[in-house]
């Protein structure tokens, strides 16, 4: 099932056409991830872990390690249990947050464990915190613009990927208009090492609410920061032709498409699974299928609750094009070592 290990640096993210890797998100526990292999016939390649600003991806590690998955990680601005916002997108850009920056680029790099990077997803849903539009469709200025939104993006790709001297980041930074490195804690490092992450940028096919200046391409941060193009889509919002619209985006043509969260909600919808399993199978440049199962209680996302949608997808992901594993993932890595206790 898993090939040798191999170093990471030489290794491509993207598999080869057609494959898809698929995935599933991360529900705190092994138990959760074993039931959706059982519920669908196939092993998820990867797990999409939804992490607060700020927050650790150890324990999120050792599920990634045990379920032999290799990791999506999906960085929100917003506490998950009170929903406050934590930094916004021009705080980001300015360097406030290059501490936790730093931190992710360490772990992926000391442990060469190839990840894929989700910063700041749905940049043009209005409920989240880092949106750039109101819900009554007033777009916002200030520190939750677009623009700074784009510039956070290209802050968060510069630092996380690494491979940069101290002096070559700080250059990168100036030239496009951003303040060097900030270290809170101690002095700054001479060099970033090279972290083996793809970084997926992901906004709505069309935009929550659908008006002009809310549109994906008004969040685009640019091809430089930019490995794959993501995107959710919802039984609740079958919009397909929003779906083909976005897929055929000048401003991204050529990127390997990620469709970063999909889930039926509420009713079972074995017609919708088809559709878009269909629509994928047309649609070569779709590398990378993730399937979100909501969180606590009265979860309306949870595949099991929809049997007939369930038996579909288990049938179309049979064929051998849809992966289980990626070619090297966290499975194939010691566990962390436990953490020295603190002298009292």
């Amino acid at each position: 099932m898993l090939l040798s290990a191999a170093p990471a640096s030489a290794l491509s993210l993207v598999p080869p056409k057609p494959n898809v890797l698929l995935g599933v998100s991360d529900r705190g526990s092994i138990e959760g991830f074993n039931s959706f292999v059982e519920l669908t016939g196939k092993h998820p390649a990867l797990m999409e872990t939804f992490l607060g600003w700020g927050n650790s991806v150890n324990k999120a590690f050792e599920r990634w390690r045990e379920t032999q998955t290799r990791p999506i990680v999906a960085i929100s601005t917003q506490n998950a249990q009170t929903l406050e916002e934590i930094i916004t997108p021009e705080q980001i850009a300015l360097g406030a947050g290059d501490d936790y920056l730093l931190q992710l680029n360490s772990f992926f790099a000391i442990h060469n464990l190839p990840a894929y990077i989700r910063p700041l997803g749905e940049p043009n849903r209005c409920l989240n915190a880092w949106a750039g539009v109101e819900c009554d469709g007033t777009l916002k200025g200030g520190e939750h613009s677009a623009f700074w939104y784009k510039m956070a993006f290209r802050r968060i790709v510069a630092i996380v990927r690494g491979g940069l001297t101290l002096d070559g980041l700080n250059a990168e930074l100036a030239e496009i208009g951003l303040p060097p490195l900030s270290r809170s804690k101690g002095e700054s490092p001479e060099a970033l090492p090279v972290a083996p992450v793809s970084m997926i940028w992901s906004p709505l096919p069309a935009g929550s609410p659908r008006v002009k200046g809310n549109f994906p391409g008004n969040y685009w941060p640019g091809s430089k920061w930019v490995d794959w193009v993501g995107t959710d889509f919802y039984a609740k919002y079958p919009v397909w032709e929003d779906l083909n619209k976005f897929y055929e985006g000048k401003q991204w043509k050529g990127k390997p498409i990620a469709i970063t969260e999909w889930a039926v909600q509420e009713h079972d919808e074995p017609k919708f699974v088809s559709q878009l399993i269909s629509w994928i199978v047309r649609h070569k440049r779709v590398q990378m299928l993730n399937y979100y199962q909501g969180f606590g209680p009265g979860n309306t996302y949870e595949l099991a609750l929809y049997p007939q949608t369930a038996a579909v997808y288990r049938q179309k992901i049979r064929r051998a094009t849809f992966l289980e594993y990626a070619d090297y993932n966290a499975g194939l890595l010691p566990p962390l070592p436990p953490k020295e206790k603190k002298a009292k």
